[in-house]
This record gives C-alpha cells, sequence and structure tokens, in this order.
C-alpha cells in the first residue's frame, strides 16, 4: 500500500521533513516513489512547499496521507480539490472554492500571528516589570 507521509531531515533538534509518497512497509527514512514537498515546522508560519498535482495524482490512485500528511493537505487545499472533482464540480467551480479557502487560511493564519505577537508583548511587559521590581528591591536591602 503507498502512504503518503513525512520523511525527516535535518539536524537533531531542528527537523526538516519531505512529503513523500512511499511503500507503507518502509521504514520511516527510507526508499520512498516520488518526493511531493517540503516542510518546515521551525519556522514561523511553517514553511511548506508542495506539488499539488502530484500529491492529487497519489490520492486519486489510492494513495492514504498519514494523520499529519492529511493535515498538510487539507492546508494547501488538495483535499478540497479532490473531493470537488469527486464530486463533479467544473474546472470554475474548483478554482472559485480554492480560492475562498486560501483566503481562510489567510485569515487564520493573521490571527494566530496577532495572538503570538500579542502573548510575546506581555511577556517582555512582565520581564521589565519584575526587573524594575528587583531594581528597587535591591537598594532597599
Amino acid at each position: 500500500m503507498v502512504k503518503i507521509r513525512l520523511r525527516r531531515r535535518g539536524r537533531k533538534k531542528a527537523p526538516v521533513y519531505d512529503i513523500v509518497a512511499m511503500n507503507s512497509r518502509k521504514t520511516r527514512d527510507g526508499a520512498f516513489l516520488e518526493k511531493l514537498g517540503q516542510y518546515n515546522p521551525m519556522t514561523f508560519p511553517s514553511k511548506i512547499t508542495l506539488n499539488n498535482e502530484r500529491a492529487l495524482y497519489w490520492l486519486k490512485t489510492g494513495a492514504q496521507p498519514t494523520a499529519m500528511a492529511r493535515a498538510i493537505l487539507s492546508y494547501q487545499g488538495v483535499l478540497l480539490q479532490l473531493h470537488l472533482e469527486r464530486k463533479g464540480k467544473s474546472a470554475e467551480e474548483i478554482a472559485q472554492a480554492l480560492q475562498q479557502h486560501k483566503e481562510i487560511v489567510l485569515k487564520r493564519l493573521e490571527r494566530k500571528a496577532q495572538k503570538r505577537q500579542n502573548t510575546l508583548s506581555k511577556k517582555k511587559v512582565a520581564a521589565l516589570e519584575s526587573q524594575k521590581q528587583e531594581a528597587v528591591e535591591a537598594p532597599a536591602e
């Protein structure tokens, strides 16, 4: 059985993953049939490079994605495209739905970035306040 899954590369504590189609009996980092893309979780936002056409081809031929690969394919809109093609939608309808999907993903990413920025700001403010408090208490002693 062919699976679409992640294949780890990179250094210790700095992973970079290849998105590959491979036989399910092979080891995680073993020989693969085709490299479909790359996933780097260490950046914000995570960098995903994917050949959508080839991923769609492998899904149509029966390849099963793992949980993480399914999430990446969904994020990129490949699973939506496959679903709409199987429903018999026209190319225009599929293109419109994919554009709408990309807008939703972009809005979600902006919300995450804003939330991350607010969290970082709160941590900096708390650190500055604790430094001020330590500075005030040090001369008093």
